[in-house]
């Protein structure tokens, strides 16, 4: 088999799986989502940058001692529906790389990131993100069960706060929040993110 240094030596309509990702080896950024080849925005601006580390900063410091781990992107995500048992890297057909997880379980931890749903994801959006690939993400992440998720819009300094309903399965808004606001997780309600102090410019 040909060495992958290339993005374009790849067919883009093709399908691929886990295994096949770790064998590439060029510098684009992408994600597989259920096999398709997804190439990601290009490097997060200056503004995306510190939403992310004031996020990461205010999230680590309340999780230290604590069992639950924040990592940021780049940071592979395996995921896969929450009903099946884990899969070998062949049978994975997505993996993506989220801003910024939460992952309470260590044996969801590998060396090459996580295996399953993170209990918490925060995607921050960046110009380049379009209306299907938020649609996409927010499917993936709801099939696949991750417990929470934040959507952050920086331009309009908003956060939309979703939570898995455990009958339903399914995501519920449970707030949206500007800059004004305070923010809790649902996970963690003594954590306290003072918006304002997170959305700086």
């Amino acid at each position: 088999m040909a060495l992958i240094t290339q993005l374009s030596q790849l067919d883009l309509q093709g399908t691929y799986n886990y295994a096949d990702y770790l064998t590439w080896r060029f510098d684009d950024a992408v994600e597989l989502i259920k096999g398709k080849i997804m190439p990601m925005s290009p490097a997060p601006n200056v503004k995306h940058q510190i939403l992310s580390r004031n996020f990461l900063l205010k999230i680590g410091v309340y999780l230290e001692e604590k069992k639950c781990q924040i990592f940021h992107a780049p940071f592979d995500v395996k995921l896969y529906d929450h009903k099946k048992s884990i899969l070998s890297d062949q049978e994975i057909y997505t993996v993506v790389q989220p801003d910024l997880c939460v992952i309470c379980d260590p044996k969801r931890l590998t060396e090459q990131g996580c295996h399953g749903a993170p209990d918490w994801i925060i995607e921050i959006l960046s110009k380049g993100n379009s209306k299907k690939e938020m649609h996409i993400k927010y499917q993936l992440y709801q099939e696949s069960g991750v417990l929470e998720y934040w959507l952050v819009y920086p331009y309009e300094q908003v956060v939309q706060q979703f939570f898995l309903n455990e009958e339903s399965r399914q995501y519920q808004l449970i707030a949206m929040y500007s800059s004004e606001d305070m923010v809790t997780p649902v996970l963690f309600p003594e954590l306290k993110i003072d918006l304002g102090k997170v959305f700086v410019d």
